[in-house]
């Protein structure tokens, strides 16, 4: 035949085998026939029907071939069409479990061929620095064990790429990649390239009038990136913030009394290189509106309209203010509330004037059932017993709706701290339209602590401390706990109980009982030294009883015994018959020796502060008088007094103000001169923590050593002494706090926000000034001793010559009437050696005040809380021990 087909047939042929169709998958031949022959019309066209004999799937590893099968719809029997096998190969690729899937029909017989998508082994990260695996691997679909697919590696790229733009990142790219592993696994790598942070550069305003750009930009969340803005995080880019900024925009305008203001448009461009944003801003300001007829319309009977109308905020010609209407919306909510209407409805309708410029307001108090409370529920205490949460409530079932009482409830069971932060009580309709039923849905949170920890602080060096404390003991709400705390001039071991409601009354009782060593020292030159060591075992017991929402009394009883001694530096050496003599300042030597304190206290405290930890604004105040003489050895009246006012101003900043004070007087008379009716261990002291700008007992009432000095070049003839001054700068004196009798301390502190990113540091800084005072005591005995003298007994012999080691170099010699026993008469009592002549002098006792200013910084460093000050001082008195620089890490401010 193809010999046959030569020519112009052949050429005919090739044609129609090019033009030929396709039959039954079978290719057709078309044959061409002579221009003058009669075309023969062509023969219809059968489609052989197929029958499915059988389905067999090739490829499965992990999967069943029945399995792989339940999820198409072809079966055998069915008649096999070219749709019905397409249908089936899509339906395999949507399970997402195949990497490749294909069918043939052989007679009847159909052959799905398989291969199965790979198991994920890893989900690594590369390259991401910024944003931390434990934020990015919940945001991603994929996961080990699971199936690849990858539908799901575009949409986990894309996801990461967006949490990199939240961030401000808008340069960051992410390119995954698969490593082929055996047993058809793979692990899926996603390499980050994270890219600069995208600022913003600029923020443009258009059309503003009335107001600056800069004024504006202030209002908004978003900063335009500068120098002075390192810790801030909002100078990055945010789309949610860009809108967010819009309605902050919107706010201001509408407080500002413009009822009409618009933003036209918001647009932010990327700068070529992908590191900044210029943000674009058109707005429309509009004219300012004012207040015209403003009333209250209320259809309850029990509020007076006219009387309501004339205790309005605004007045008619008042510049408008949005945010005042708002406020105003929420305090006549409350005061329906407060009187039983739960479901009060205040909504106000809005009259503008445009002529006038004016906006007439009515508020409408809609009219509403007065409801009571049905029931309380109490849900999700799996711990705390219902009693617990139920006497923190203000309303009680039966009584009339009131939401002053029902947010004090919740403000009182947050307060607990047992369970979580966001707790609100819920109010859901009862049986009756005016019945409301109070739900708590409480969650519990962990309430025992266990704490280890170890610091260090420019005031006592290495601190170590462990403490253990159930806040929920039992589930009854009590406390117990106990702590120990050691470090080089302190150790403490405490245990304490707590109990808030005696007997289910509203009386709390605690009882404390500890062992406190205690080391007071003084500087000796550079050296620090103590100078009394005082060990105190006791036992304390309160009783607080509610006087009101906030306000408690506090009645307590403490027993102490004091063991106080003074430091080996500050006894002579034994003498032939073993003993020693104090030989320190007399103000030092009287303390010694074992007491038994007997004290009676009463305290009342004020506190309606929003968090006692951290509190951003509210007031405590507290008064306290302390009797010690009921039994004991110990005799005085101590009276104390705290107040505290926090404001939260200026967008964010808090503003405290710290005021407190204290006095003790002496009810025992004791005789002798310079001897004060109040113990040296019993006084107040002041400096360093609570002074900033101080050390520590750095203020007040002191006995400072100065050196006699030469002025002829005879080393063994001094005959000056030294000023204040430079035996300071030379560290040539010695320095003994000896506290006062009284005391006043102020504190105004400013803390300043930072962007989120150093709040999540726990960075807190802030400004402050202190001033306050210590003074009210009496003159001690004071040594002045430019000549060595032999020590004499009290019938004039000489006993023997030493040298004292007391840190100055020899014992000291003066003549007074002995203090302990002041029957034995005049007495020279010491011996003081040439070489090391003192005059002593008292400083410091001035009720004038210190004055010092600075800057601060609370961190809460994963070693525990840090602070550090800056602080310069502006006023003080003659003797005053300043210090610029304190940090303290491990305790608390």
């Amino acid at each position: 035949m193809c010999g046959a087909l030569n020519g112009t047939a052949g050429r005919r042929l090739a044609l129609a085998l090019l033009g030929g169709t396709m039959l039954g998958g079978m290719p057709t031949l078309a044959v061409a026939q002579d221009a003058g022959a009669e075309a023969a019309p062509p023969a219809p066209v059968v489609p052989q029907v197929q029958t499915i004999r059988s389905i067999n799937i090739v490829g499965s590893e992990r999967l069943e071939p029945t399995t792989i099968l339940s999820y198409i719809t072809l079966r055998a029997g069915q008649e096999y069409t070219q749709a019905a096998a397409d249908q089936a190969i899509k339906e395999l690729y949507a399970t997402e479990l195949f990497a490749n899937a294909s069918l043939r029909n052989d007679n009847g017989n159909v052959v799905i061929e398989v291969v199965e998508n790979p198991v994920i082994n890893r989900i690594i990260l590369e390259g991401n620095k910024r944003i931390k695996n434990d934020k990015i691997l919940p945001e991603i679909k994929l996961s080990p064990r699971q199936i690849f697919t990858r539908s799901k590696v575009r949409a986990d790229t894309a996801r990461i790429v967006e949490l990199y733009k939240r961030q401000g990142r808008f340069a960051a790219v992410v390119e995954p990649k698969v490593v082929q592993l055996s047993q058809n696994r793979v692990d899926v790598v996603y390499e980050i390239s994270e890219g600069p942070k995208s600022k913003v550069r600029q923020i443009n305003i258009i059309g503003n009038e009335v107001f600056s750009d800069s004024e504006l930009r202030g209002e908004m969340v978003t900063k335009q990136a500068r120098f002075t803005s390192f810790f801030s995080s909002n100078t990055s880019y945010d789309p949610d913030r860009l809108a967010f900024d819009q309605q902050k925009l919107r706010q201001f305008y509408l407080t500002e009394g413009y009822a009409d203001f618009r933003v036209v448009s918001a647009v932010a461009e990327l700068t070529p290189d992908k590191k900044d944003f210029i943000i674009t801003y058109v707005v429309e300001e509009g004219e300012q509106y004012s207040f015209g007829e403003v009333a209250v319309d209320s259809q309850i009977r029990d509020f007076d309209s006219d009387r309501m109308t004339t205790r309005l905020p605004m007045k008619s010609g008042d510049q408008y203010d949005a945010k005042l209407v708002e406020d105003t919306v929420e305090q006549l909510t409350d005061l329906a509330g407060t009187f039983g209407y739960a479901f009060a409805d205040v909504r106000p309708q809005f009259s503008r004037r445009k002529e006038d410029l004016a906006m007439d307001i009515t508020f409408v108090l809609n009219e509403a059932p007065r409801v009571y409370v049905e029931r309380i529920d109490v849900n999700g205490n799996t711990l705390t017993q219902d009693k617990v949460l139920r006497r923190e409530f203000r309303v009680a079932e039966g009584d009339a709706f009131n939401s002053i009482g029902v947010k004090r409830s919740t403000n009182r069971i947050k307060s607990l701290g047992f369970f979580q932060e966001n707790f609100e009580i819920e109010q859901k309709p009862g049986s009756q339209p005016d019945r409301i039923v109070l739900e708590a849905n409480v969650e519990e949170q962990p309430t025992g602590e266990l704490q280890l920890s170890a610091g260090f602080s420019s005031i006592e060096s290495f601190i170590l401390s462990g403490s253990i404390r159930q806040r929920n003991f039992r589930g009854r709400g009590q406390t117990l706990g106990a702590s120990v705390n050691y470090s080089r001039f302190s150790r403490s071991f405490n245990v304490s109980f707590t109990e808030p409601y005696v007997f289910d009354r509203n009386i709390s009782a605690g009882v404390d009982i500890y062992r406190r060593d205690f080391n007071n020292f003084g500087f000796n030159n550079a050296n620090r030294r103590n100078s009394f060591e005082q060990a105190t075992t006791g036992i304390s017991a309160r009783v607080g009883v509610p006087l009101s929402e906030f306000m408690t009394l506090v009645g307590s009883y403490t027993l102490n015994y004091d063991d106080i001694s003074v430091g080996d530096s500050f006894f002579s050496a034994p003498d032939a018959n073993g003993n020693r003599t104090c030989i320190g300042g007399l103000f030092l030597c009287e303390v010694v020796g074992q007491r038994t304190s007997s004290i009676l206290g009463a305290t009342l405290a004020f506190d309606n502060l929003d968090n006692r930890f951290r509190p951003t604004r509210g007031m405590s105040v507290s008064f306290g008088t302390e009797f010690a003489g009921l039994g004991g050895s110990v005799k005085y009246l101590r009276v104390r007094g705290k107040a505290a006012k926090y404001w939260n101003v200026f967008n964010g900043f808090i503003l405290s103000i710290t005021a407190e004070g204290g006095a003790i007087n002496g009810l025992a008379n004791r005789p002798g001169i310079g001897i004060d009716d109040v113990r040296l261990n019993d006084r107040f002291f002041l400096g360093e923590p609570q002074f900033r700008g101080f050390d520590i007992r750095g203020v007040g009432p002191r006995v400072v050593g100065l050196p006699y000095v030469d002025d002829d070049g005879d080393p063994n003839t001094p005959n000056v002494v030294l000023d204040l001054e430079t035996a300071r700068a030379d560290n040539r004196l010695s320095d003994d706090a000896i506290g006062g009798n009284a005391y006043y301390l102020t504190r105004a502190e400013l803390e300043i926000p930072l962007g989120s990113g150093a709040r999540e540091l726990g960075l807190r800084p802030s400004i402050f000034v202190d001033a306050g005072a210590l003074f009210s005591v009496t003159q001690p005995v004071l040594r002045d001793l430019p000549n060595g003298q032999p020590i004499l007994d009290l019938n004039g012999n000489q006993l023997y010559n030493q040298i004292d080691d007391d840190g100055m170099g020899g014992t000291v010699t003066t003549q007074v009437t002995d203090p302990i026993n002041p029957n034995t008469g005049a007495a020279n009592i010491q011996l003081f050696d040439p070489r090391f002549a003192v005059q002593e002098q008292f400083l410091g006792n001035s009720a004038k005040p210190r004055v010092t200013a600075g800057i601060g910084v609370n961190w809460n460093s994963p070693f525990g809380p840090f602070r550090i000050d800056f602080a310069q001082t502006i006023l003080s008195q003659p003797g005053d021990d300043t210090k610029r620089f304190t940090f303290n890490v491990g305790t608390q401010f």
